[in-house]
């Protein structure tokens, strides 16, 4: 893979400009974290919950144990726990630092990868360089209408999230997402080779990346198998050979074998709630906020006016799609053309129609338990894949093009054309970078008091370690002073990440999207902490194997005076950690 990579660099620099460029915006949004500061280690963006719940992961892996790691006593389920198995991995051949790895060293490899592949990809499909160039384009700056929106309101630039779904540029935060990419990229890659040139082994190569992707990212199997499945289909119904869906029935199988031993409560997990997105995108202030229409369309539903409500909804759904796509909307005359044209595509494009309408759909009448929300990264796949199609688009509305060539040049006129669209599609980029991830004060920390603590409670013998629980009061209260220390931020599972222990209970959200009965284990936590009749007899502490209690003084000075059975081990100005006998 290294040969063929550095074979397109030394051909074609223009491509490598573009892979750069794009490595490197994506990468602003990870590699300032996980940096000691002199204020302690800053966390930008959502990587204060999300990148601690992977090292934490990552970390528990590492050494060999399945269990979960900020839920001590259980182990891990419904998880898809293939990058973080990486992530172990590169940390037992390489000795670096999990944290490391995570922020500097696999995001830049991983941004690298995407537009490698997805060049290679879009090239062996189209034949055509320039449909190539300006797929990979889209594919790491594709942005929303959200900044236009911002503009008109007179507030800052950005709105990335305006219509829900995150955009391009923060592929990254979201590393089993980035990592699905590669993969799929690769797959279609593989898959193409192997298609049209009865290649039997780039064929197996395919079908073990489609097959492996659902425990990379679940949402990513889900769409791929399918649009498998429907390609498949296609191209049966056209006489072309069983090779697809013989890579479909591969793919599924490998599925299956490495994700149902981890996974018991998938049927739970998804909940049948049409319109969700739609509703809170009108009603949140945080999106589109319009919230009249919001609860004029609801009311609408709820009063069983169908002839209001159905056009309502439409006109939010349009507003959901069209709003998300941004510059792409220019692929949907190529989308309209191929609808009229359907009997001759082929089946890569059935495909990725079949990813792209998956992507909307699934999320427009599901949503996920304990975070609704979730559901909305089915479309994230949908955004890639129109950003590729908008790619070819765009070429092929330049090489159709009827301006008078003796008026302007075919060179002058391409470049217009380029200018614009760059200008058009890269404010949700710069608007998130510039207000979310430049900044020098993170809004989220890990100070060096609580840096010094966890340091020596990782070197100390394996136990589980007893943490307070999460004080949503006391973090609101302090959301005008950051950086925020991660106590003060979010539950998050920052004690076992940094400690490599496993916590009896930590990062509620991860908890809540698992499936495991926090908030009982909870109530026990908070009745052990501030009534001392509770712990008297330890009988709490033995019955959970707890090892260490990690009391963060700002939130409790100290525990109550009739737990005698605790040594303190360490004391500094922050953090107070016991052991307990």
């Amino acid at each position: 893979m290294l040969k063929k990579l550095f074979q397109i660099f030394s051909r074609d620099k223009k491509i490598i400009s573009l892979i750069f460029l794009g490595s490197l915006t994506w990468s602003l949004t990870m590699v300032k974290s996980g940096i000691v500061y002199l204020f302690g280690m800053g966390f930008w963006g959502p990587n204060g919950h999300d990148g601690v719940w992977h090292i934490a992961l990552a970390n528990s892996l590492a050494k060999g144990s399945w269990g979960m790691p900020i839920f001590a006593g259980e182990a891990i389920k419904n998880y898809h726990l293939g990058f973080d198995l990486l992530l172990a991995a590169l940390n037992k051949l390489t000795f670096i630092p999990i944290h490391i790895l995570y922020f500097q060293v696999l995001p830049p490899i991983l941004a690298t990868l995407v537009g490698f592949y997805s060049y290679k990809f879009i090239l062996s499909w189209t034949k055509d360089k320039a449909k190539a160039y300006w797929g990979v384009f889209f594919v790491y700056f594709g942005g929303s209408w959200g900044w236009i929106v911002n503009l008109f309101r007179g507030q800052e630039l950005g709105g990335e999230t305006m219509f829900w779904s995150q955009q391009s540029v923060s592929t990254l935060i979201n590393p089993p997402f980035a990592l699905s990419l590669v993969l799929i990229f690769a797959g279609l890659y593989y898959l193409i080779n192997g298609m049209s040139n009865n290649k039997k082994r780039e064929l197996v190569a395919a079908t073990f990346l489609f097959g492996i992707l659902v425990q990379i990212k679940v949402y990513a199997g889900i769409l791929i198998l399918t649009a498998l499945f429907i390609a498949g289909i296609w191209n049966l119904l056209k006489r072309l050979g069983l090779s697809l869906i013989k890579v479909f029935m591969g793919s599924l199988v490998v599925s299956i074998l490495i994700f149902t031993p981890m996974t018991n409560e998938i049927g739970q997990v998804m909940i049948f709630k049409p319109f969700w997105f739609l509703e809170t995108m009108m009603g949140f202030s945080d999106r589109i906020g319009w919230t009249k229409f919001g609860e004029a369309m609801v009311n609408y539903k709820l009063a069983g006016n169908l002839l209001k409500a159905i056009p309502a909804y439409f006109i939010a759904f349009l507003i959901f799609w069209f709003g998300n796509l941004g510059t792409r909307v220019i692929k949907e005359p190529l989308f309209i053309k191929n609808l009229k044209n359907f009997k001759v595509l082929s089946y890569i494009e059935i495909f990725l129609y079949s990813v792209i309408g998956l992507g909307v759909l699934i999320p427009t009448f599901f949503i996920q338990s304990g975070t609704p929300w979730n559901t909305i990264q089915f479309m994230y796949y949908s955004l890639i894949f129109s950003g590729i199609l908008a790619g070819i688009s765009l070429v092929e509305l330049i090489y159709k093009s009827k301006l008078n060539a003796s008026m302007i040049s075919n060179s002058f006129r391409l470049r217009i054309i380029e200018v614009v669209v760059v200008f058009l599609t890269i404010p949700t980029t710069l608007g998130v970078l510039y207000y979310h991830y430049l900044p020098m004060r993170p809004p989220a920390m890990i100070s060096k008091a609580e840096l010094e603590a966890l340091s020596f409670l990782s070197k100390q013998p394996d136990g589980i370690v007893l943490t307070q629980p999460f004080d949503r009061d006391k973090a609101d209260a302090a959301v005008d002073n950051p950086p925020r220390p991660l106590y003060l931020y979010e539950s998050t599972a920052y004690v076992s990440a940094f400690s490599g222990k496993p916590t009896y209970l930590e990062d509620e959200v991860n908890l809540e999207i698992t499936g495991y009965d926090w908030i009982s284990r909870r109530k026990e936590v908070e009745i052990f902490l501030t009534d001392p009749a509770f712990g008297e007899d330890s009988e709490f502490l033995d019955r959970n194997n707890i090892g260490y209690l990690y009391l963060v003084k700002n939130i409790q000075e100290d525990l109550p005076p009739t737990y005698l059975n605790t040594d303190k081990i360490l004391e500094n100005d922050e953090v107070i950690i016991y052991r307990v006998n």
